[in-house]
């Protein structure tokens, strides 16, 4: 079993108008996942003290951490990352293409990270889509293209997720559902939906998907203690089985006992 935590933290930045990275580690610590994808991180920026943020709550966690920039402004950074005890390997980070008639609107990007999960190696991409339905459209297809989920070396077993700023109805989340499976579709169990806005949440923006052969034990929006003030989005949860499927899919696999 491999946990999977996705979350938007906000630059650490709660509901309270703090900045607090050590608050962020807490509520990632309390979800003791084996994996972490976080999104809107920053690195060097004067909003929060020049801190290198993701390295400090991978610090307090005992985590390594791989981080890439998708904005960077006069030295000050802000993107994605990825956290993990297990051992673990820098693939691809770079950008994703924005809306081709609006270039000032905020840059994105993806990481992808292979983690060694016992004999396996689990491909992680880690992505923070645009707020245009139009951009979200660009960025889904080119995650799905020769340059990430299409590469050679992308093979499964993978997992996407993120913040994709995007409704289960959106055609960016149909596009990527086409070729990958929502977590929520597998999970034996599942807790809670939407991730957005924390206090009253409505939205479900935050994904996780996986490729061909992960199962999926358990998806939950994580709720209560520092959750509902440390950053504006839910962190969301996944338990997943490499080589499983689902419940049915493990009960047709395994022989009937015989109780003649």
């Amino acid at each position: 079993m491999i946990r999977c935590l996705t979350y938007n933290i906000r630059h650490a930045r709660g509901l309270d108008g703090r900045i607090a990275p050590e608050r962020i580690a807490a509520v990632v610590a309390a979800c003791a996942p084996d994996v972490v994808a976080l999104q809107e991180v920053d690195c060097g920026r004067v909003r929060t003290g020049g801190l290198d943020q993701a390295a400090e709550i991978a610090r307090i966690l005992g985590m390594r951490h791989h981080f890439h920039p998708a904005l960077e402004t006069e030295g000050e950074l802000y993107g994605d990352a990825i956290l993990t005890r297990l051992p673990s390997r820098l693939v691809k980070a770079g950008p994703l293409p924005g809306h081709p008639r609006r270039p000032h609107l905020e840059a994105r990007g993806a990481l992808w990270v292979e983690v060694e999960a016992g004999v396996q190696r689990l491909q992680v991409i880690n992505t923070h889509l645009g707020l245009s339905g139009h951009e979200r459209i660009v960025q889904a297809e080119a995650l799905l293209g020769p340059d990430w989920l299409g590469h050679p070396a992308c093979r499964a077993p993978l997992i996407l997720l993120g913040d994709l700023n995007a409704t289960p109805w959106s055609r960016a989340y149909r596009r990527l559902a086409a070729r990958l499976t929502d977590a929520r579709h597998l999970a034996d169990e599942t807790a809670g939906g939407a991730t957005f806005p924390t206090r009253w949440p409505a939205l479900r923006l935050d994904h996780v998907f996986v490729g061909a052969g992960v199962g999926v034990a358990r998806l939950a929006v994580i709720r209560g203690g520092l959750t509902g003030i440390a950053s504006d989005h839910l962190p969301l949860l996944a338990e997943i089985e490499i080589g499983a499927g689902t419940a049915a899919e493990r009960a047709t696999r395994e022989p009937a006992l015989d109780v003649g």
